[in-house]
């Protein structure tokens, strides 16, 4: 199948079901050679395509939550033979992205944002008086719907009336048999024109009894709806069908058609099945959601590197401490695989959470648990606490509560790219009174880190990288001290390598490709400084260099140069290889560094550059 025939409209639904097995035979063979999102994608495929049935993807604003679940979408706007670049380097990306294709409405990689977009939308449709011509059509998981975000806009939604349609993709909850089957048909019976024309006579015919038949119909209509789990959406004004099988094509598309013609909001309940059409993946197990390369034979993965990566050591590192302290508790966002709180959870039920999506509600719960006495471990990645931000400065910088920020994914993720790399958390929590930095630079240090982190008094947070650091334990680490840093090797001549984290590492490898003899810094903590050693290295050396994985503007390089300039030191010629000014593409890893410029061949030359 080509990029040229890929046209659902004028297709019947045997055809439409043979578009759906060849969308997931594409998936399955690209996904298990690039990696990528699986299980949820294989699932919504019906639903994707019954959207592009029956709506217009080039007119109709099609908005999906997260979007890790659109490649279908992909696939058919245009980008089939394309679709072998997934996720790769100048690929495609894996998540919807409008410089792409313009049949993609908005960027997305963060949960629980659809909705407020299509409220967005509509208005800007009414505005335009472009109503009847135009609706928005958003697919949300139920996962996304657990953050409090979507709640604010459905009571918008539900207040304003917006014409709007909200397909959600429900592959987690079951309904019993008997109460699911009756369910089923009068959802059917719901989605029909006939119930809705009927349903808008007898508003009209009431109109004229008074309060008594209004009261008598409500009663009626709400004593159907008991059986379905649609009461709250309907009680926040808000169209309800469902639960549908979200893998029957034909019924998808009738009800698709029905809740266009509706001119009002309307969510339909479809469920579907993740894995969808792979029998290995099918179900809830969540190693399936996001997946390396695998053998499609037997859904082994590929050989995975030896290297213990930082995301193992903090759980080690955190299980040791919460045997020795049990007032150590911790949460998570719907991460718990992906940080590592999987075995605290099993071991320590009653100290560690899955608070689902929800970060903000994350941060402010364990600030809670702060004051109560407790020493709470927030384990969530750099680039989701960005969602929390008011959280960390208002309810726990604020109370100056020991709650420990520990930032996964620090630094370049690679495949996920710009909505998923965590690039900023260093200058956006650097500014925040009472708020203290630092960062390991391998598993020795992280230990000493993590013990640091677990008696500090105050609000502080570490940031590690995705995978191993590029760091191994060649140097001795000392104990971690308030502020102060751990010089590694000195140099001959005037260079000075200042290296924050994982930043550590690519300092060393630097150094190794330079003929002249360097001096090398373990920051550890950005906040605060350790003023002492910097004012005694500037009367030593004058050309400076930083190595860190985050953004320029607000990072370690920032806050070294706020330094020299509170000293009046002005003989040091600074040079930060921190991040650049610009959102970073998605890929693998050390394409992206090479792209960045800060390949450690890449640095070396700089630095002679400089000299």
């Amino acid at each position: 199948m080509s990029s040229k025939n890929m046209s659902v409209k004028n297709k019947n639904i045997s055809e439409l079901k043979e578009v759906c097995a060849q969308i997931r035979e594409k998936i399955l063979a690209v996904v298990s050679q690039n990696g990528g999102h699986l299980s949820s994608t294989l699932g919504a495929t019906e639903l994707i395509v019954a959207m592009h049935k029956v709506f217009d993807s080039k007119n109709d604003p099609f908005i999906f939550d997260v979007s890790h679940q659109a490649y279908a979408h992909k696939l058919l706007t245009g980008r089939w033979d394309e679709f072998e670049t997934l996720r790769q380097f100048n690929g495609i990306c894996g998540y919807t992205k409008p410089t792409e294709s313009e049949h993609d409405y908005f960027v997305a990689g963060h949960s629980s944002t659809s909705i407020s977009l299509g409220v967005g939308a509509a208005k800007a449709i009414a505005l335009k008086g472009q109503e009847g011509t135009r609706v928005p059509v958003v697919m949300i998981g139920d996962g996304s719907m657990t953050a409090g975000m979507v709640y604010e806009a459905l009571n918008e939604l539900g207040d304003r009336k917006y014409p709007m349609v909200i397909i959600l993709n429900d592959n987690e909850m079951s309904i019993a048999k008997p109460i699911g089957a009756m369910s089923r048909m009068l959802s059917s019976a719901m989605a029909s024109p006939f119930y809705q024309r009927f349903k808008k006579s007898t508003e009209s015919f009431v109109d004229n009894f008074g309060e008594g038949a209004h009261y008598i119909a409500k009663r009626m209509e709400e004593g159907l709806k008991l059986i379905t789990p649609g009461i709250m959406f309907e009680e926040m004004g808000i169209n309800y069908i469902g639960p549908v099988d979200g893998h029957n094509l034909e019924q998808l598309i009738d009800i698709l058609e029905t809740a266009k013609k509706m001119d009002r909001p309307v969510i339909i309940h479809a469920q579907t099945t993740k894995g969808k059409g792979y029998e290995i993946a099918e179900g809830q197990e969540e190693k399936w959601h996001g997946v390396g390369p695998f053998d499609l034979s037997d859904g082994s993965s590929a050989k995975k590197s030896s290297a213990k990566s930082a995301t193992q050591i903090y759980t080690e590192s955190l299980l040791k401490l919460c045997e020795e302290n049990e007032k150590i508790v911790g949460a998570t966002a719907a991460m718990p695989s992906g940080t590592g709180l999987s075995p605290l959870i099993e071991k320590y039920p009653n100290r560690f959470w899955d608070v689902a999506i929800a970060e903000q509600h994350a941060v402010t719960s364990m600030a809670a648990l702060a004051k109560e006495g407790f020493k709470p471990f927030c384990t969530i990645y750099s680039t989701f606490l960005q969602r929390a931000y008011d959280q960390v400065i208002h309810d726990t910088c604020l109370m100056d509560l020991p709650v420990v920020f520990a930032l996964d994914r620090g630094g370049i993720v690679g495949e996920d790219g710009e909505t998923h790399q965590g690039a900023f958390d260093i200058s956006y929590l650097r500014a925040i009174p009472n708020m203290t930095l630092f960062a390991p630079r391998d598993e020795l240090s992280f230990h000493h880190a993590m013990e640091f982190a677990s008696k500090y008094e105050h609000p502080c947070s570490l940031r590690y990288p995705r995978g191993a650091f590029i760091s191994t334990t060649l140097i001795d680490s000392t104990p971690f001290e308030l502020g102060k840093s751990q010089l590694l090797q000195e140099g001959e001549g005037n260079i000075l390598f200042i290296g924050y984290g994982n930043g550590v590492g690519r300092a060393f490898e630097t150094a190794e490709l330079l003929d002249t003899s360097v001096t090398i810094l373990d920051l550890r903590f950005v906040k605060p400084l350790d003023a002492e050693m910097l004012r005694r290295l500037a009367q030593e050396h004058k050309k400076w260099f930083v190595f860190s994985d985050s953004a320029k503007m607000g990072g370690v390089g920032s806050a070294i140069g706020e330094f020299l300039a509170d000293e009046q030191i002005t003989d040091v010629h600074l040079t930060s290889f921190e991040y650049a000014d610009a959102f970073i593409t998605h890929g693998n890893t050390k394409h992206v560094e090479k792209s960045l410029g800060i390949a450690p061949e890449d640095l070396a030359s700089k630095v002679r550059e400089s000299l």
